[in-house]
């Protein structure tokens, strides 16, 4: 066990840190409220510092240990007993081993904790099957939100939910629901792999980690259409960039029936991103919400009406529950939780935004 690794943890947690960043040659890093800082009671960490902490992480995961030789990194699960979890991602820098570690909290947060809009919760309880889709930037929260909205399921019905994960992020404990963890690496080869299985395990719920490749996507799609509810999440930073990456991660010859089938099956996509909050504490979520409707559906099938998805969110947030980032900023704003230099940093449309909050309506 490395003691000096389980030290750095534990300041990190007394610090109440997201994140650890450790490399050679520089004392250790931690991210405590987004802010970056050092850990001044360390010495800088050394070559064999970073190859003990990463035998001690990889420790009987031969196959892991193989994958970062090859691929110069690796992403799995981090444990340490009675204190906390990590995701970890190991990987080399100028020939030197680094490593960065995200807190995983033991218990799933509960979903009216996080402060988002209800309408998210009501799409995953008011639906048995479709696709619903978390994206969003690196560090934006979408596994805390996708594990939040799978911990609600768990909780109101009985359920198979099987969750397809790499790494393994929280850990569900069956309430109501039957409920199947399989990291990929070590409980399937891969995405595909796992959800090609767990459409013979007789799922109701699927929780994909994230959608990355052209064939995943393809099962989601089929594994929607025919019953299930997806969940699973994607690196794009808005609704509009959602649909394009989905649906360009297929040959253009199949992009029309893909389409169709993403009209069909789309149960809505929530965008994120955490922005300061004014009061110092922290970081708030500020999101983007698109539930399928019939304005939606006909975008997703009309190239000219697809550029108008940004006006049928605005426009749809009293039927629908719908909204823009801009929208969510200016409510943000309205209720004091954050400044208008935050709201202008991260508005899509600064000039149109900073008029309405001068009361200006446009």
């Amino acid at each position: 066990m490395s003691e000096l690794l389980i030290q750095i943890v534990k300041e990190a947690l007394r610090h109440k840190a997201s994140d650890i960043h450790l490399k050679v040659g520089v004392k250790p890093h931690i991210r405590v409220k987004k802010e970056l800082q050092a850990l001044e009671a360390f010495s800088p960490l050394t070559r064999q510092n970073l190859e003990e902490f990463t035998y001690y992480i990889l420790k009987g995961k031969e196959d892991k240990k193989q994958q970062l030789l090859k691929e110069g990194q690796v992403d799995i699960s981090a444990s340490f007993p009675g204190i906390a979890r990590f995701r970890a991602n190991i990987y080399y820098q100028r020939s030197t081993l680094g490593i960065a570690l995200r807190y995983i909290p033991y218990e799933v947060p509960k979903f009216d904790n996080l402060g988002l809009p209800p309408v998210i919760k009501r799409m995953v309880l008011n639906n048995t099957s479709g696709l619903i889709l978390v994206t969003g930037s690196t560090g934006s929260g979408k596994s805390t939100t996708l594990a939040s909205l799978v911990e609600e399921i768990n909780i109101r019905y009985r359920k198979v939910i099987i969750t397809i994960e790499d790494p393994i992020e929280y850990l569900f404990k069956d309430k109501n629901s039957f409920i199947v963890q399989r990291e990929v690496g070590e409980d399937t080869v891969s995405f595909t792999a796992g959800l090609k299985a767990a459409l013979r395990e007789d799922p109701d719920v699927i929780m994909i980690g994230e959608i990355r490749d052209v064939e995943t996507a393809k099962i989601a799609l089929q594994a929607a259409e025919t019953g299930h509810l997806i969940l699973s999440t994607m690196h794009t930073i808005n609704a509009k960039e959602t649909i394009n990456r989905f649906i360009g991660m297929f040959p253009l010859e199949n992009r029309d029936q893909i389409k169709i089938m993403l009209a069909n099956t789309l149960v809505g996509i929530v965008s994120q991103k955490l922005v300061p909050r004014k009061d110092s504490q922290g970081a708030i979520a500020v999101v983007e919400i698109l539930v399928n409707n019939p304005l939606i559906k006909e975008a997703l099938l009309d190239p000219q009406k697809f550029e108008k998805i940004n006006e049928f969110l605005e426009k749809g947030k009293e039927i629908y529950g719908t909204q823009t980032f801009d929208q969510h900023l200016l409510e943000l704003y309205k209720k004091g939780l954050i400044d208008a230099k935050t709201v202008l940093e991260h508005a899509e449309n600064p000039t149109d935004i900073e008029l309405k909050m001068r009361g200006v309506e446009i």
